[in-house]
């Protein structure tokens, strides 16, 4: 009687690492989509707007959502739906320069004081926890009041120099580590100057983590010019804004003409929630490439 011959089996790994899990980018589409239709409404708006925004028919003063005006007109006359997309390109544009502006301030300001010697980076820190201790609307009320008359440029300038505090902070400890990494050393002793680093070796390695904050501060400066404007102390009310159309809103409450508060509203939100959306995926996909580091 022979015995089968025994065959060894092959050895299991230890440890099975599970495969790596792909992100979840189906749920961006929706706010994706709704952000690039409502940017891209707003800047083709001279194609299918019915009527002249700036128009004002005393006619047609307060009429409600109809056939002709389809969300309305408000005290002026105005139509509300020509206004909406002739006015959000000057609510984007605010958000937009607004966060290039204070962007560009904190990778500039925080990579001087991630390289900086001890004293000159302390210097720049207490400035800049002297600034962040002062609340940013009195700040940008207080630089208005100083330019003079607003405008959406004046305004966008003005929010983009009062939000870059926190990102800059961001951006120096990020510099930090970065900063006795060997390719930084080399370029610095071959004669690179603060530029050069920073727009060749630095600049590449801290962008996307800052791409979050950069998102946020446009769903910020849009949120602040609409607040500015609430107050009164934004656009007026003949620079078409969401924000100024939102002024509007307390003769509107007290005459009980809704849609003057709710479309611009709406819209607004949706803006927002849009924005808010793709930062928080920003902001996942840095979360996930550094816990694979």
């Amino acid at each position: 009687m022979t015995a089968d011959k025994f065959v060894p089996a092959a050895p299991r790994p230890i440890c099975d690492a599970p495969p790596p899990v792909p992100p979840r980018r189906h749920g961006l589409f929706l706010p994706a989509a709704l952000l690039g239709i409502i940017v891209l409404g707003c800047l083709c708006c001279e194609l299918f707007i019915p009527r002249d925004p700036t128009y004002m028919d005393l006619r047609f003063c307060n009429v409600p959502p109809c056939r002709d005006f389809p969300f309305g007109t408000d005290s002026m006359g105005r139509d509300i739906f020509s206004m909406i997309w002739y006015g959000g390109r000057v609510s984007l544009l605010i958000g937009f320069a607004a966060a290039a502006v204070s962007t560009l301030a904190a990778v500039v300001l925080g990579s001087l004081a991630g390289l900086a010697p001890p004293q000159p980076e302390t210097l720049l820190l207490r400035a800049n926890e002297i600034v962040m201790s002062v609340p940013n609307l009195l700040l940008v009320v207080l630089i208005q009041s100083v330019l003079g008359k607003p405008r959406a440029m004046g305004i966008a300038l003005v929010l983009g120099l009062t939000g870059w505090m926190s990102m800059a902070r961001v951006v120096r400890t990020e510099v930090r580590q970065l900063r006795q990494s060997e390719f930084v050393l080399a370029s610095q002793c071959m004669g690179g100057g603060f530029f050069h680093v920073l727009r060749r070796h630095l600049a590449p390695n801290f962008l996307p983590s800052i791409t979050y904050m950069a998102v946020m501060n446009v769903r910020a400066a849009i949120a602040a010019e609409s607040t500015l404007s609430f107050m009164g102390l934004g656009l007026p009310p003949e620079v078409i804004s969401w924000g100024s159309m939102l002024s509007l809103a307390e003769s509107a409450l007290t005459g009980h003409q809704w849609w003057i508060i709710l479309i611009p509203g709406f819209f607004l939100l949706v803006t927002l929630l849009c924005l808010t959306a793709l930062g928080n995926a920003a902001h996942g996909g840095v979360s996930r490439r550094h816990s694979n580091l």
